[in-house]
C-alpha cells in the first residue's frame, strides 16, 4: 500500500500529512526573508494552534532567526497564515 493511502486512510496520520505540508508551505513563504546560505541551517518545525516553531542548527543561526521574526511573522500574516508566530528553538542534535 503506498504511503500516501495509508495516510489519508488514517486520522491521525492525515492530520500529521496535514500539519506536515503546512509547515512546509510557511517555510516556503519565508525563505526569501532568510539571507544568504541561512537556509541550510533552518528546518520547518511542527505547526500548533498556538502558531509555527522553525529550528535552528546551532544558537547563533536561532539568535538571526529570532532578529527576523517580526518579519517573518509579517509575511505569513500578509499570506493569511492564522496564527503567524514564529518560534525559533534550536534543534537537538543526536548524541
Amino acid at each position: 500500500m503506498p504511503i500516501a493511502n495509508a495516510l489519508a486512510q488514517h486520522e491521525g496520520l492525515a492530520r500529521l500529512g496535514i500539519l506536515l505540508r503546512e509547515s512546509n508551505r510557511r517555510m516556503d513563504i519565508i525563505k526569501p526573508a532568510l539571507p544568504g546560505a541561512l537556509t541550510r541551517f533552518v528546518k520547518p518545525g511542527p505547526v500548533d494552534e498556538d502558531g509555527w516553531t522553525l529550528l535552528a542548527a546551532n544558537a547563533a543561526i536561532a539568535a538571526k532567526l529570532r532578529h527576523l521574526q517580526p518579519r517573518l511573522e509579517a509575511m505569513l500574516a500578509e499570506m493569511g497564515m492564522v496564527p503567524a508566530k514564529v518560534r525559533v528553538k534550536v534543534q537537538q542534535q543526536g548524541l
